[in-house]
Protein backbone atom coordinates (compact mmCIF):
# COMPACT_ATOMS: atom_id res chain seq x y z
CA UNK A 1 0.00 0.00 0.00
CA UNK A 2 1.33 3.40 -0.95
CA UNK A 3 1.59 5.79 1.94
CA UNK A 4 0.04 9.41 1.50
CA UNK A 5 2.43 12.38 1.35
CA UNK A 6 0.39 14.47 3.82
CA UNK A 7 -0.77 13.25 6.98
CA UNK A 8 0.56 10.18 6.78
CA UNK A 9 3.69 10.34 5.08
CA UNK A 10 4.91 13.77 6.72
CA UNK A 11 3.19 13.96 9.95
CA UNK A 12 3.59 10.29 11.44
CA UNK A 13 6.94 10.34 10.89
CA UNK A 14 7.50 13.46 12.48
CA UNK A 15 5.72 13.02 15.36
CA UNK A 16 7.51 9.50 15.98
CA UNK A 17 11.31 11.24 15.41
CA UNK A 18 9.57 13.85 17.41
CA UNK A 19 8.49 11.74 20.23
CA UNK A 20 11.73 9.97 21.25
CA UNK A 21 13.75 12.83 20.87
CA UNK A 22 11.51 14.76 23.98
CA UNK A 23 11.37 11.47 25.35
CA UNK A 24 14.92 11.35 25.87
CA UNK A 25 15.35 14.82 26.67
CA UNK A 26 12.58 14.85 29.63
CA UNK A 27 14.40 11.43 30.83
CA UNK A 28 17.31 13.30 31.49
CA UNK A 29 15.58 15.50 33.52
CA UNK A 30 13.75 12.58 35.51
CA UNK A 31 16.26 10.14 35.97
CA UNK A 32 19.00 13.54 37.26
CA UNK A 33 16.01 14.94 39.69
CA UNK A 34 14.92 11.36 40.80
CA UNK A 35 19.17 10.63 41.81
CA UNK A 36 18.67 14.35 43.77
CA UNK A 37 16.11 12.67 45.59
CA UNK A 38 13.59 15.43 43.81
CA UNK A 39 9.98 14.25 43.58
CA UNK A 40 8.81 14.45 40.25
CA UNK A 41 4.91 15.17 39.56
CA UNK A 42 4.18 14.90 35.83
CA UNK A 43 6.46 13.55 32.92
CA UNK A 44 4.29 14.44 29.77
CA UNK A 45 5.17 13.97 26.37
CA UNK A 46 3.08 16.70 25.21
CA UNK A 47 1.00 19.74 26.31
CA UNK A 48 -2.49 20.31 27.21
CA UNK A 49 -5.50 17.71 27.78
CA UNK A 50 -4.84 14.50 29.37
CA UNK A 51 -5.14 11.60 26.67
CA UNK A 52 -3.87 8.92 28.71
CA UNK A 53 -1.62 7.98 31.32
CA UNK A 54 -0.62 5.78 34.48
CA UNK A 55 0.77 7.05 38.40
CA UNK A 56 3.59 4.91 39.45
CA UNK A 57 4.87 4.07 42.81
CA UNK A 58 7.00 7.63 43.42
CA UNK A 59 3.74 9.27 42.46
CA UNK A 60 4.98 10.38 39.27
CA UNK A 61 2.17 10.95 36.73
CA UNK A 62 3.15 9.29 32.99
CA UNK A 63 1.16 10.70 30.44
CA UNK A 64 0.76 11.60 27.15
CA UNK A 65 -1.15 14.98 26.06
CA UNK A 66 -3.27 16.19 23.07
CA UNK A 67 -0.58 18.41 21.63
CA UNK A 68 2.27 16.19 20.96
CA UNK A 69 4.35 19.22 20.37
CA UNK A 70 7.02 18.90 22.99
CA UNK A 71 6.93 17.86 26.90
CA UNK A 72 7.57 18.84 30.05
CA UNK A 73 8.73 17.28 33.26
CA UNK A 74 6.66 18.69 36.63
CA UNK A 75 8.87 18.54 39.71
CA UNK A 76 7.37 19.03 43.35
CA UNK A 77 7.46 22.58 44.53
CA UNK A 78 7.24 23.53 41.37
CA UNK A 79 4.50 26.01 39.94
CA UNK A 80 3.84 25.01 36.23
CA UNK A 81 5.88 23.05 33.78
CA UNK A 82 8.36 25.85 32.57
CA UNK A 83 9.52 25.56 36.46
CA UNK A 84 8.89 28.73 37.96
CA UNK A 85 9.02 28.23 41.81
CA UNK A 86 5.61 27.80 43.88
CA UNK A 87 4.15 30.73 45.56
CA UNK A 88 3.00 28.36 48.46
CA UNK A 89 6.74 26.93 49.23
CA UNK A 90 6.36 28.47 52.81
CA UNK A 91 3.71 25.87 53.48
CA UNK A 92 5.65 22.70 53.09
CA UNK A 93 6.84 20.44 55.95
CA UNK A 94 10.52 19.65 56.41
CA UNK A 95 9.49 16.51 54.46
CA UNK A 96 8.59 17.91 51.61
CA UNK A 97 11.33 20.21 51.67
CA UNK A 98 13.35 17.72 51.13
CA UNK A 99 11.76 16.53 48.31
CA UNK A 100 11.04 19.86 46.39
CA UNK A 101 13.28 20.96 43.33
CA UNK A 102 13.48 24.72 44.39
CA UNK A 103 15.04 23.89 48.09
CA UNK A 104 17.77 21.95 45.96
CA UNK A 105 21.45 23.16 46.17
CA UNK A 106 22.18 25.19 43.94
CA UNK A 107 25.05 22.51 42.14
CA UNK A 108 21.92 19.87 42.19
CA UNK A 109 19.45 22.33 40.43
CA UNK A 110 22.09 23.19 37.50
CA UNK A 111 22.67 19.59 36.94
CA UNK A 112 18.82 18.77 36.71
CA UNK A 113 18.16 21.51 34.24
CA UNK A 114 21.30 20.86 32.08
CA UNK A 115 20.17 17.12 32.24
CA UNK A 116 18.08 17.10 29.39
CA UNK A 117 20.32 19.01 26.84
CA UNK A 118 22.74 16.62 28.57
CA UNK A 119 20.68 13.62 27.69
CA UNK A 120 20.13 14.61 24.00
CA UNK A 121 24.08 15.00 23.22
CA UNK A 122 24.33 11.93 24.15
CA UNK A 123 21.57 10.10 22.76
CA UNK A 124 23.14 11.56 19.44
CA UNK A 125 26.84 10.38 20.23
CA UNK A 126 24.72 6.28 21.28
CA UNK A 127 23.00 6.94 17.62
CA UNK A 128 26.26 7.74 15.72
CA UNK A 129 28.46 4.94 17.35
CA UNK A 130 26.09 2.62 16.27
CA UNK A 131 25.33 3.37 13.27
CA UNK A 132 28.99 3.58 13.17
CA UNK A 133 29.46 -0.12 14.64
CA UNK A 134 26.66 -1.68 12.30
CA UNK A 135 26.91 -0.19 8.73
CA UNK A 136 30.40 1.99 9.22
CA UNK A 137 32.10 5.61 8.95
CA UNK A 138 32.05 7.30 5.54
CA UNK A 139 35.53 7.49 5.22
CA UNK A 140 37.56 9.52 2.11
CA UNK A 141 40.98 10.69 2.12
CA UNK A 142 41.84 14.03 1.89
CA UNK A 143 42.96 13.22 -1.80
CA UNK A 144 42.03 15.52 -4.83
CA UNK A 145 40.31 13.47 -7.34
CA UNK A 146 39.16 16.00 -9.98
CA UNK A 147 40.03 19.81 -9.89
CA UNK A 148 36.73 21.58 -11.97
CA UNK A 149 38.06 23.69 -14.71
CA UNK A 150 37.80 27.35 -13.68
CA UNK A 151 36.77 26.69 -10.36
CA UNK A 152 38.51 28.88 -7.47
CA UNK A 153 40.84 25.15 -7.02
CA UNK A 154 42.10 25.25 -10.40
CA UNK A 155 42.98 29.48 -9.53
CA UNK A 156 45.00 28.38 -6.39
CA UNK A 157 47.18 25.90 -8.34
CA UNK A 158 45.34 22.34 -6.48
CA UNK A 159 45.84 19.36 -9.01
CA UNK A 160 44.77 15.63 -8.80
CA UNK A 161 46.13 13.38 -6.47
CA UNK A 162 47.06 16.05 -4.04
CA UNK A 163 47.14 15.16 -0.97
CA UNK A 164 45.49 18.19 1.43
CA UNK A 165 47.13 18.21 4.80
CA UNK A 166 46.43 21.10 6.64
CA UNK A 167 43.58 24.32 6.14
CA UNK A 168 44.17 27.38 7.91
CA UNK A 169 46.29 25.38 10.21
CA UNK A 170 43.86 22.85 11.17
CA UNK A 171 45.17 19.23 10.25
CA UNK A 172 42.97 17.75 7.92
CA UNK A 173 41.81 13.32 7.92
CA UNK A 174 39.25 13.11 5.26
CA UNK A 175 37.76 15.11 2.92
CA UNK A 176 34.61 15.91 5.09
CA UNK A 177 37.19 17.83 6.84
CA UNK A 178 37.98 19.74 3.54
CA UNK A 179 33.68 20.25 3.02
CA UNK A 180 33.20 21.10 6.99
CA UNK A 181 36.00 23.72 6.25
CA UNK A 182 34.91 25.39 3.00
CA UNK A 183 31.10 25.25 3.01
CA UNK A 184 31.30 27.00 6.15
CA UNK A 185 33.19 29.76 5.24
CA UNK A 186 32.21 32.95 3.75
CA UNK A 187 34.40 33.12 0.47
CA UNK A 188 37.52 34.43 2.63
CA UNK A 189 40.59 33.25 1.37
CA UNK A 190 42.01 30.11 3.16
CA UNK A 191 45.55 29.08 3.36
CA UNK A 192 45.88 25.14 1.99
CA UNK A 193 48.96 22.91 2.81
CA UNK A 194 49.08 20.31 0.30
CA UNK A 195 51.48 16.84 0.28
CA UNK A 196 52.56 16.61 -3.85
CA UNK A 197 54.88 14.21 -4.68
CA UNK A 198 56.34 14.01 -1.18
CA UNK A 199 56.73 18.04 -0.88
CA UNK A 200 54.32 20.21 1.22
CA UNK A 201 53.29 23.19 -0.84
CA UNK A 202 51.22 26.08 0.53
CA UNK A 203 48.93 27.64 -1.62
CA UNK A 204 45.94 29.70 -1.06
CA UNK A 205 42.72 29.32 -2.26
CA UNK A 206 39.02 31.29 -2.11
CA UNK A 207 36.23 29.38 -2.21
CA UNK A 208 33.42 30.79 -4.40
CA UNK A 209 29.81 31.15 -2.44
CA UNK A 210 26.82 29.08 -4.56
CA UNK A 211 23.45 28.37 -3.50
CA UNK A 212 22.99 24.53 -3.87
CA UNK A 213 20.04 22.55 -3.06
CA UNK A 214 20.35 19.42 -0.63
CA UNK A 215 17.95 16.33 -1.56
CA UNK A 216 15.23 17.99 0.55
CA UNK A 217 14.44 20.85 -1.13
CA UNK A 218 16.59 23.31 1.34
CA UNK A 219 18.46 26.10 -0.24
CA UNK A 220 21.93 27.72 1.40
CA UNK A 221 25.32 29.73 0.32
CA UNK A 222 28.02 27.56 0.54
CA UNK A 223 31.84 27.89 0.08
CA UNK A 224 32.98 26.21 -3.19
CA UNK A 225 36.72 24.89 -4.06
CA UNK A 226 35.76 23.26 -6.98
CA UNK A 227 37.00 19.34 -6.37
CA UNK A 228 35.97 16.13 -6.06
CA UNK A 229 37.62 13.16 -3.83
CA UNK A 230 39.04 10.55 -5.25
CA UNK A 231 37.43 7.39 -3.45
CA UNK A 232 35.21 6.64 -0.20
CA UNK A 233 34.78 3.30 1.77
CA UNK A 234 33.05 2.30 5.13
CA UNK A 235 35.17 1.90 7.88
CA UNK A 236 33.51 -0.26 10.45
CA UNK A 237 34.21 0.53 14.04
CA UNK A 238 34.89 -1.37 17.45
CA UNK A 239 32.58 -0.02 20.57
CA UNK A 240 35.26 2.32 21.75
CA UNK A 241 36.40 3.47 18.23
CA UNK A 242 32.67 4.02 17.25
CA UNK A 243 32.25 5.98 20.58
CA UNK A 244 34.81 8.30 20.13
CA UNK A 245 34.32 9.16 16.39
CA UNK A 246 30.80 9.81 17.12
CA UNK A 247 31.93 12.17 19.92
CA UNK A 248 34.28 14.04 17.11
CA UNK A 249 31.24 13.71 14.91
CA UNK A 250 28.65 14.98 17.15
CA UNK A 251 31.29 17.83 18.78
CA UNK A 252 32.08 18.90 14.81
CA UNK A 253 28.51 19.47 13.72
CA UNK A 254 27.58 21.56 17.17
CA UNK A 255 30.15 24.00 16.34
CA UNK A 256 29.36 24.19 12.60
CA UNK A 257 25.53 24.69 14.14
CA UNK A 258 27.09 27.21 16.32
CA UNK A 259 28.94 29.20 13.67
CA UNK A 260 25.93 29.12 11.83
CA UNK A 261 24.07 30.75 14.04
CA UNK A 262 26.51 33.35 14.68
CA UNK A 263 26.65 34.14 11.18
CA UNK A 264 23.23 34.90 11.01
CA UNK A 265 23.22 36.61 13.95
CA UNK A 266 25.96 39.09 12.54
CA UNK A 267 24.43 39.23 8.93
CA UNK A 268 26.78 37.32 6.89
CA UNK A 269 24.66 34.44 6.16
CA UNK A 270 20.75 34.45 5.46
CA UNK A 271 18.33 33.60 8.14
CA UNK A 272 16.31 32.05 5.20
CA UNK A 273 18.44 29.10 6.37
CA UNK A 274 16.62 28.98 9.31
CA UNK A 275 13.90 25.84 9.35
CA UNK A 276 10.88 25.15 10.97
CA UNK A 277 8.49 22.64 12.19
CA UNK A 278 7.07 22.27 8.73
CA UNK A 279 10.50 21.92 7.15
CA UNK A 280 11.71 19.36 9.78
CA UNK A 281 7.87 17.47 8.87
CA UNK A 282 9.05 17.01 5.61
CA UNK A 283 12.55 16.15 5.98
CA UNK A 284 11.29 12.96 7.75
CA UNK A 285 8.83 11.94 5.73
CA UNK A 286 11.11 12.17 3.08
CA UNK A 287 13.73 10.21 4.97
CA UNK A 288 11.37 7.83 6.24
CA UNK A 289 11.14 6.38 2.63
CA UNK A 290 15.22 6.45 2.20
CA UNK A 291 15.47 3.72 4.99
CA UNK A 292 16.12 3.35 8.97
CA UNK A 293 19.67 4.73 8.31
CA UNK A 294 18.68 7.92 6.60
CA UNK A 295 15.91 7.94 9.93
CA UNK A 296 19.02 8.10 12.16
CA UNK A 297 20.96 10.04 10.81
CA UNK A 298 17.91 13.14 11.30
CA UNK A 299 17.24 11.90 14.68
CA UNK A 300 20.96 12.70 15.08
CA UNK A 301 20.83 15.97 13.83
CA UNK A 302 17.68 16.76 15.27
CA UNK A 303 18.62 15.70 18.94
CA UNK A 304 22.00 17.78 18.41
CA UNK A 305 19.94 20.68 17.57
CA UNK A 306 17.57 19.97 20.19
CA UNK A 307 19.85 20.01 22.96
CA UNK A 308 21.93 23.22 21.61
CA UNK A 309 18.73 25.16 21.44
CA UNK A 310 17.79 24.36 25.04
CA UNK A 311 20.83 25.22 26.03
CA UNK A 312 20.52 28.99 24.87
CA UNK A 313 20.56 31.64 27.49
CA UNK A 314 16.41 32.33 26.67
CA UNK A 315 14.56 32.39 30.01
CA UNK A 316 11.66 29.45 30.01
CA UNK A 317 14.34 27.31 28.04
CA UNK A 318 16.84 25.49 29.88
CA UNK A 319 19.39 27.64 29.15
CA UNK A 320 17.44 30.41 30.68
CA UNK A 321 17.25 28.34 33.91
CA UNK A 322 20.94 28.04 33.94
CA UNK A 323 21.70 31.74 33.30
CA UNK A 324 19.36 32.44 36.46
CA UNK A 325 21.25 30.40 38.70
CA UNK A 326 24.68 31.56 37.04
CA UNK A 327 23.19 35.16 38.44
CA UNK A 328 22.49 33.38 42.00
CA UNK A 329 25.72 31.82 42.34
CA UNK A 330 27.20 35.47 41.73
CA UNK A 331 25.16 37.49 43.78
CA UNK A 332 24.36 34.64 46.44
CA UNK A 333 20.93 34.72 45.96
CA UNK A 334 18.00 34.14 43.67
CA UNK A 335 16.81 36.66 41.71
CA UNK A 336 13.45 38.04 42.95
CA UNK A 337 10.19 36.50 41.94
CA UNK A 338 8.64 39.78 39.55
CA UNK A 339 12.09 40.00 37.55
CA UNK A 340 11.48 36.07 36.59
CA UNK A 341 8.52 36.29 36.07
CA UNK A 342 9.76 39.26 33.50
CA UNK A 343 12.41 37.15 32.26
CA UNK A 344 10.17 34.04 31.59
CA UNK A 345 7.51 36.37 29.62
CA UNK A 346 10.50 37.85 27.24
CA UNK A 347 11.81 34.35 26.85
CA UNK A 348 8.06 33.45 25.92
CA UNK A 349 7.97 36.21 23.37
CA UNK A 350 10.91 35.33 22.02
CA UNK A 351 10.41 31.57 21.34
CA UNK A 352 7.23 32.08 19.57
CA UNK A 353 8.90 34.88 17.88
CA UNK A 354 11.39 32.38 16.47
CA UNK A 355 8.83 30.15 16.14
CA UNK A 356 6.43 32.06 14.02
CA UNK A 357 9.60 33.31 11.71
CA UNK A 358 11.23 29.88 11.05
CA UNK A 359 7.42 28.67 10.07
CA UNK A 360 7.32 32.02 7.46
CA UNK A 361 10.34 30.72 6.07
CA UNK A 362 8.85 27.47 5.77
CA UNK A 363 6.24 28.19 4.04
CA UNK A 364 7.85 31.22 1.48
CA UNK A 365 11.09 29.43 1.13
CA UNK A 366 10.17 26.28 0.10
CA UNK A 367 8.67 25.00 -3.17
CA UNK A 368 6.32 22.64 -2.06
CA UNK A 369 4.99 23.42 1.07
CA UNK A 370 1.64 25.06 -0.15
CA UNK A 371 1.50 21.44 -1.51
CA UNK A 372 2.31 20.12 1.69
CA UNK A 373 -0.21 21.79 3.59
CA UNK A 374 -3.17 21.23 1.26
CA UNK A 375 -2.33 17.28 1.53
CA UNK A 376 -2.64 17.98 5.10
CA UNK A 377 -6.11 19.32 5.03
CA UNK A 378 -7.18 17.02 2.23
Amino acid sequence: MEIPSGLYGYGLPFLGILTVLVFVHEMGHYLVARLNGVRVEVFSIGFGPELFGWTDRAKTRWKFSLIPLGGYVKMFGDADAASRPDTELSDLSDEERAEAFPFKRLGQRSWIVAAGPLANFLFAIVLMAVVFMAIGQPFTPPVVGTVIPDSAAEEAGLQPDDRIVRIDGSDINSFQDIQWIVSLGLGEAIEIVVLRDGIEIPLVATPRMTEVTDDFGNRQEVGRLGISHSGIELVRHGPFTALWRATEKTGAHTLAILKSVGQMIVGDRSADELGGPLRIAKMSGQVAEYGWSSVVQLMWLLSISLGLINLFPIPILDGGHLLFYAIEAVRGRPLGERAQEYGFRIGLALVLSLMVFATWNDIVNHVKVFDFIKDLIT
